[in-house]
């Protein structure tokens, strides 16, 4: 098949590094897979490949600008286009509308990958494509309950894992080097700085945390919000325990280092960042959000608070801090074993290029979702 990954632009989040990896790894399955950008550059372009091109002929700064979308995608009709992140996804309707009226066989595949918020044109958008892909049930639901989407026109694929898992034992090096001794307990959060991903109450959280208790937050990451949580952390007296540390291509060391996983989010549909933590044995506190409760086993390797619980996200860290060696093996364990069942990335490479084929043998797409 040929299929063109659709993308605004390569910033560093999670939508970004999938789309580099199912274009690279559909490819790897035979097809001819193209990632096409509206920007040229961005965080991850070093790491796209040959098969990237971009639409604009040099970066205006300007998301939704697309110069000659419609030409660039239908001028050589792919069988796919799978749309990836908001900006995209507002042009799916348009791009399966004009294949129809061409009459091309083109399908034009939506995804919703984050909760909260969404343009009215978002959904104006995916409900005119062939299909609708969601990385969560729980986000899923949502579609079919809140926004009358049909069910059989949405498909569950989980977020596939980006970094491998490692080997078992500590980032002793790293650790000394951020000022962990053996005995602190390092809270880990890996994410943009963004006013949704909200590493505000991280940093809240961990002012009210017990005087006597050696601790360390970690924040791996960077975007507009970092510099207002900077000055936050100074302002609480936690300028000595909190660690901003910017944004890392590969986070794993940092997984390495640390002992357990802490979100606040608010809009997600299935944090990438978990999943992550938990392929390298880290258990998780999170605040709810779509898709949280899927991102690890409750009450086992992680749990999930209420928004604003500041009391009860610190009451689960402290329930944490207190296994024994023996019950963080076994944690550990459980966390990796349920990362690899779950979010294999040939797994979900795979149920993405079975369900293209089924959409490329189907019935006319211009139906409406």
């Amino acid at each position: 098949m040929k299929i063109i990954v659709l993308q605004d632009y390569l910033r560093s989040g999670g939508t970004e590094r999938h789309s580099i990896l199912l274009a690279r790894e559909l490819s790897g399955l035979g097809h001819a897979a193209t990632l096409l950008t509206f920007r040229p550059g961005g965080t991850l372009s070093a790491t796209a490949g040959a098969a990237h091109a971009a639409l604009q002929p040099f970066d205006t700064g300007i998301d939704w600008l697309a110069p000659g979308l419609a030409r660039a995608v239908l001028g050589d009709p792919p069988d796919i286009v799978l749309c990836m992140g908001k900006t995209a996804n507002c042009f799916a309707g348009g791009l399966q509308g004009r294949a129809a009226a061409r009459g091309l066989p083109t399908r034009v595949v939506a995804t919703l990958r984050a909760g909260g918020r969404l343009p009215w044109f978002y959904y104006r958008s995916v409900r005119k494509a062939a299909h609708l892909v969601t990385n969560s049930l729980e986000a899923a639901d949502e579609l079919v309950e809140l926004h009358g989407l049909e069910r059989a026109r949405v498909s569950v694929i989980p977020n596939s894992l980006v970094f491998a898992e490692v080997s078992q034992g500590r980032d002793l090096d790293l650790r000394a080097r951020l000022g962990a001794g053996p005995g602190t307990t390092v809270l880990l959060s890996v994410g943009m700085f963004r006013p949704e991903k909200n590493q505000r109450d991280l940093i809240r959280i961990a002012a009210g945390l017990p005087q006597g208790w050696d601790w360390q937050l970690w924040f791996a990451g960077d975007g507009p919000q970092r510099a207002r949580c900077e000055r936050l952390a100074q302002s609480q007296g936690l300028g000595r325990r909190v660690r901003f540390v910017g944004f890392q291509p590969d986070p794993t060391a940092f997984y390495r280092a640390a002992d357990i996983a802490v979100h606040a989010s608010k809009e997600e549909a299935l944090s990438n960042f978990l999943i992550e933590a938990q392929a390298h044995g880290l258990p998780a506190v999170a605040c709810r959000a779509l898709g949280i409760r899927e991102c690890f086993v409750p009450g086992r390797t992680g749990w999930m608070v209420e928004q604003g619980d500041f009391g009860g996200f610190r009451k689960a860290l402290a329930l944490l801090a207190s296994d024994t060696p023996e019950e963080r093996l076994a944690r550990a364990a459980e966390a990796r074993a349920f990362a690899r069942a779950s979010f294999d990335p040939a797994r979900q490479v795979t149920a993405y290029a079975r369900l293209f084929e089924s959409l490329a043998r189907g019935p006319d797409p211009a139906s409406p979702l």
